[in-house]
């Protein structure tokens, strides 16, 4: 494999509209106290003017930050520090970075659901993990722990079970061969930390208190209805995975719905901070596994910002073609399982995952792997494509899928059955869309025509023509027929993309099990097949990441459920969530 030495890449001039020191002066302008400092990295913002800057930069014409990316938070040594991401729709570029300091006693900053809605979820899980809370939060509470969980994972000073070292790799593993597994080494009742007076033997989990109707209640002519609660999931084929949506019913109709997560957490960015960078990277695979080289791809893109590396340019295609590939294949699946939560038992999805494998052999072909592909790196691919990778590809773009894609479309889209279940159906209106932080064909199908790839082009997209499909009133029919013309664009893209694959090399420098990377942080996000998957990386110099953070689009995209699911019947929340395409091992992380 040839290789080129790192070549830093151009710097661009920030955009004006987008640049935190033009934006800065204007938020002097407005509140000579608000700005505690700014530089290229970001705002920091006094936190008693948060919620009033937040509100400014969202209202004021010219400036229009209308939409909430991302929000986490970093444990420095001397404090706590929560950072935002916010972008204008209407005018894209890359994210304007907001930061609001909170002290290690007790921290407190305001909440920001006031003014972006999108922020419900992403507060409460750094309230879970980092122990901050958000005054004037409407509901704040942990929400992938449970509520009895001891310490905040993610400070840290907090040593999970099993607790060997800091930071990977463990000198425990290089005892002359013989390792003793941790198991071993450290009885679980010795590595475990219990809240304050907690007594296994005698706790009781809370019970949700429900309410049911008297059979006296009841006549013979009319059902007096209650209301009460119905838990759905997490042990429910029409749950995704393991999501338990706790409603609130009158009769058979939706009064509220709240989706209670965590059941497969496994602390995804505590794993990521003990790891090296490289080490990572499989793990990424192992967030939405249905999109694995789309998540190597946003973390690649995220690392080499900091690196300043430049990927060669037979890398970019190829990297643009598994991230085409990786839509097609996820769409095919939202698009059969759209179909058995409506109660298509399974037909329309096993034909779409018959597309799939022909796919996933091209990924095999390419990986050595189908679905944990971890096949970026930083600086390009693990491998080169073999020979008969092009003209294969070739075949699907050209003759097989766009064939079914119609298929899919005759026989599902104009469905009768279908159009009946899905129009007007978990309706998620534009402004509430934006405001929510939706994300991918839940954003696009409520007709906001704002796409990563072409809103903060990334990689090479800006070098391909492609269109982007929007829906009129955003309910499940126009989140499904947005799927089906991505599709159709994908294959665009991709065919585009394989006449111009150029030769040459597909890695920048030569491959080490272990990179250094320079001091600094980075937002690295990418228009996956669900939304926006971004990754928040602080880098202190050494070997392995100070903080790394995961913007789940799953995740955020079921804010919004209950806005979708009030006021219509059980069976509607079935496919409004099924409309959202979530996979609970990105959810849960």
């Amino acid at each position: 494999m040839a290789v080129t030495e790192p070549v830093a890449p151009a710097v661009a001039k920030p955009t004006s509209a987008n640049d935190p020191l033009g934006i800065a002066d204007q938020i002097k302008a407005k509140y000579p106290d608000a700005v505690d400092s700014v530089s290229a990295q970001g705002i920091v913002i006094k936190s008693d003017r948060l919620v009033d800057v937040a509100r400014y930069l969202h209202d004021a014409p010219g400036l229009s930050y209308d939409y909430l990316n991302n929000v986490t938070s970093v444990d420095w040594p001397d404090r706590f520090e929560v950072v935002y991401h916010v972008s204008s729709i209407s005018r894209g570029g890359a994210p304007l970075t907001l930061k609001v300091n909170a002290k290690r006693e007790e921290p407190v900053v305001p909440s920001l659901v006031p003014v972006y809605r999108g922020a419900d979820f992403q507060e409460r899980e750094v309230y879970d993990m980092m122990g901050i809370r958000f005054s004037g939060h409407p509901s704040l509470r942990r929400i992938l722990l449970w509520d009895g969980f001891e310490g905040y994972p993610l400070r840290k000073d907090y040593h999970e079970p099993y607790y060997e070292e800091e930071h990977k790799p463990f000198g425990t593993r290089w005892d002359q061969g013989h390792h003793v597994i941790a198991e071993d080494r450290n009885p679980w009742h010795d590595n475990v930390q219990y809240p304050a007076e907690f007594d296994a033997t005698t706790y009781k989990p809370p019970r949700d208190t429900v309410r049911t109707v008297d059979v006296e209640n009841a006549s013979g002519t009319r059902l007096r209805t209650d209301r009460i609660v119905l838990n759905i999931g997490p042990q429910h084929p029409s749950t995704h995975g393991v999501l338990r949506l706790k409603t609130m019913i009158d009769g058979e109709t939706l009064v509220s719905v709240e989706p209670v997560v965590g059941y497969l957490h496994r602390n995804h960015e505590k794993i990521g901070e003990r790891n090296t960078y490289l080490q990572n990277m499989p793990y990424t695979d192992r967030l939405d596994y249905v999109t694995s080289m789309s998540n190597n791809m946003g973390y690649a893109i995220a690392v080499e910002k900091l690196m300043g590396i430049k990927v060669p340019e037979r890398a970019e295609y190829i990297r643009v073609i598994m991230a085409e590939l990786t839509r097609i294949i996820s769409h095919f699946m939202a698009l059969g399982f759209t179909y058995s939560d409506l109660g298509a038992f399974f037909t329309p999805a096993l034909y779409g995952l018959e597309e799939r494998e022909l796919i996933l052999d091209l990924f095999e072909a390419a990986s050595g792997s189908r679905m944990m592909c971890n096949y970026m790196r930083f600086g390009g691919l693990a491998r080169d494509v073999p020979d008969d990778f092009v003209p294969n590809c070739k075949y699907l773009v050209d003759e097989r899928l766009p064939h079914v894609i119609d298929e899919f479309e005759t026989y599902l889209v104009h469905n009768e059955l279908f159009n009946a279940r899905a129009r007007h159906i978990g309706v998620l209106p534009r402004d509430l869309a934006i405001n929510y932080s939706a994300a991918g064909p839940v954003l696009r199908g409520s007709g906001v025509k704002y796409d990563l790839r072409k809103a903060d082009p990334y990689s090479i997209y800006n070098r391909f023509e492609f269109d982007i499909p929007t829906g009129t009133i955003g309910d499940v029919y126009d989140r499904f027929v947005v799927r089906i013309q991505e599709m159709r664009e994908s294959a665009r893209i991709i065919k585009q993309a394989l006449e111009k694959l150029p030769a040459g090399e597909i890695m920048t420098g030569k491959k080490n099990y272990q990179v250094r990377v320079p001091k600094g942080e980075a937002y690295g996000h990418v228009e996956n097949p669900k939304g926006e998957l971004g990754y928040y990386v602080v880098s202190d110099g050494s070997p392995n990441p100070y903080r790394y953070h995961v913007r789940s689009p799953s995740f955020i995209n079921l804010t919004s459920l209950n806005e979708m699911a009030v006021g219509q019947k059980v069976a509607d929340l079935i496919a409004a969530l099924g409309s959202l395409d979530v996979v609970m091992g990105e959810v849960d992380r």
